[in-house]
């Protein structure tokens, strides 16, 4: 790593910071849409975010040559139709990067000029990808298949994102051991019939692997994962199990050495210790579930209890906590994930010249990847049953293991089936909660709630997607008082989504003055709002300082009072 980051800090780059001048790049990975940034009364430029490779240099009179690594944010839309290998000129600022593996960050406000086309090779890869994009259709589905298969999460939405996440299932989105586990074995599987000697199968289904790694694009995450990958494929190819310990010993060597900075990421210990998992403690839970359970079941079970179960100590030395609902989607996954990754992978690979037989994969494949999204949804919706570090803890899942090999199975179904039910009935926001705030980024959205699907509503944020879904879980249906503090995208953005589908009685926003009042009934009492700033002559002096008119209110209810003052400044409070 040293010498890895000596030349880094040796890049002219470096010496650049805050300055502008012309680069000349290679493209090495696809340019991805950055989430939108909130600046003042408006969203900021849409921007985007790629690695390049600088190999030329023009600094007034001077010209250099390099090849160093950076990060490049360009405002240029341009940027997301070329593709890695192409060679780009663009005018760019330079700053310090906190990205360990790049000499600079550069920010570009102008047009890039692409100086050459991209290879047949990228076009192929690029067709398939676009082609399995098409096919997969719309819809939180349709969005899932392409980031199942190759890691394409272009067309997911935000709040489906944020739904993968709250479940514990986004790494099924993310290129890793998995899926090169699935499709080799898949291969290996193909190659038996074709190949009787074993070293020639796995020669090719190493091929089909590095084909493979091209065309989800070869990140340092995917080259992580495709190492994982070619142990297990070892191991499964030569059936020695944990006798594939050295070669995974090796590849931990490969990895680090190929991409040192691997050693400070926590996903290298995370894909470590699953692939572990998977061959140590998988096939003796396989053995010991198959005598309870039928053995397809008890494979889908012991695959992601095994790897969750290597994985718990850096697990818990991130977040300080384990979550149980997380495993419970990912083994109510399990069973969908395989032929997903293996159908959909096929019909990508033949989706430009057999769009119509790709389309029936697809359509095969189409309910699984409806039953993930309906369990992302269903469990982010559930309460986040997580267990703290301790002894207690340790007890808890010391029982929960204990109960597969004390009980039939019978009552471990069972037992399953109770902790669902009840956490449907316990699942966000409860039966009597009274203020919400959503998660909306950056901006603030507060929902009072009034009762029989009827609520109150203090900003709306940036986001309407995020806001809408968010009045969803409440079951707002009706919003008897909307109020935008003031005229900041962060607080007025996400109208669209407050008004989407339902009726707004009534709008405070703009020339709503102190002493205003409103009273409403809720199934607890009365609820009054007073409404407290601006006041007449301030806020037309104010109007070149949002913050400063924004609608201050004290919201009274039976059973508690509220202050809200939107983003009053302190000249304003006095």
């Amino acid at each position: 790593m040293s010498l890895r980051q000596s030349s880094l800090e040796a890049s002219i780059l470096r010496d650049l910071y805050g300055k502008s001048f012309v680069v000349t790049a290679v493209l090495t990975t696809d340019a991805h849409a950055l989430a939108p940034r909130v600046m003042g009364d408006s969203l900021a430029e849409q921007s985007y975010s790629a690695l390049i490779r600088v190999i030329g240099l023009v600094d007034g009179e001077k010209n250099y040559a390099l090849r160093s690594p950076a990060r490049l944010i360009s405002t240029d839309a341009a940027i997301t139709e070329l593709l890695p290998g192409q060679k780009l000129q663009l005018r760019v600022s330079a700053m310090a990067s906190k990205e360990g593996r790049v000499a600079a960050l550069l920010i570009s406000k102008g047009e890039i000029q692409a100086l050459t086309e991209a290879s047949r090779w990228a076009k192929g890869l690029d067709a398939i990808r676009d082609g399995l994009r098409g096919a997969s259709g719309t819809g939180d589905s349709g969005a899932l298949i392409p980031g199942m298969v190759l890691g394409d999460t272009s067309l997911q939405s935000q709040s489906f994102k944020n739904e993968m996440r709250r479940s514990g299932l986004t790494h099924l989105v993310a290129v890793s051991g998995a899926n090169f586990a699935i499709v080799s074995t898949f291969i290996l599987y193909l190659m038996q019939f074709l190949i009787r000697r074993i070293p020639l199968r796995l020669a090719v289904t190493a091929l089909f692997l590095i084909a493979f790694i091209s065309l989800v694009r070869p990140s340092p995450s995917v080259l992580r994962a495709a190492a994982m990958a070619s142990v297990l494929l070892l191991a499964q190819g030569t059936h020695r199990g944990r006798d594939s310990l050295p070669a995974l010993g090796f590849a931990i060597g490969a990895v680090i050495v190929a991409d040192p900075w691997q050693v400070r990421d926590p996903g290298f210990a995370l894909s470590v210790l699953a692939t572990a998992g998977l061959l140590l403690l998988a096939p003796r839970l396989v053995e010991s579930f198959s005598k309870k359970i039928p053995r397809p079941l008890a494979i889908v079970i012991a695959i992601p209890l095994s790897a969750t179960l290597f994985c718990t100590p850096v697990i818990v030395a991130i977040s300080g906590q384990i979550s149980l609902m997380s495993i419970l989607a990912n083994v109510l996954a399990a069973p969908a994930v395989a032929p997903i990754t293996i159908l959909g992978f096929i019909a990508g690979v033949i989706s430009p010249f057999a769009p119509a037989v790709s389309g029936i994969l697809i359509w095969l494949i189409k309910p699984l990847a409806t039953w993930i999204a309906w369990i992302a949804s269903l469990i982010s919706d559930l309460p986040l049953i997580t267990l703290a570090t301790g002894s207690k803890s340790f007890l808890i899942i010391a029982g929960i293991i204990a109960l597969g090999f004390i009980f039939n199975r019978k009552v471990v179904i069972g037992a399953l089936v109770l902790l669902i039910v009840i956490s449907w009935f316990l699942r966000f926001p409860g039966g009597d909660w009274q203020v919400a705030n959503c998660d909306v980024g950056q901006g603030d959205a507060m929902v009072v709630n009034l009762g029989n699907n009827r609520g109150i509503v203090l900003d709306v944020g940036p986001d309407p997607i995020a806001l809408d879904r968010c009045l969803h879980q409440l079951g707002i249906k009706k919003i008897e008082l909307l109020i935008m503090s003031h005229s900041h995208a962060d607080h007025v953005g996400g109208y669209a989504g407050a008004a989407d589908g339902r009726e707004i009685a009534l709008q405070w926003y703009g020339n709503i003055r102190a002493g205003t009042r409103a009273t409403f009934h809720s199934t607890r009492g009365e609820v009054t709002v007073d409404v407290l700033w601006p006041q007449g002559q301030w806020a037309e002096e104010q109007e070149s300082d949002p913050n400063n008119s924004s609608i201050a209110i004290i919201l009274r209810a039976p059973d508690f009072s509220l202050f809200a003052g939107g983003d009053m400044e302190p000249e304003s409070q006095g």
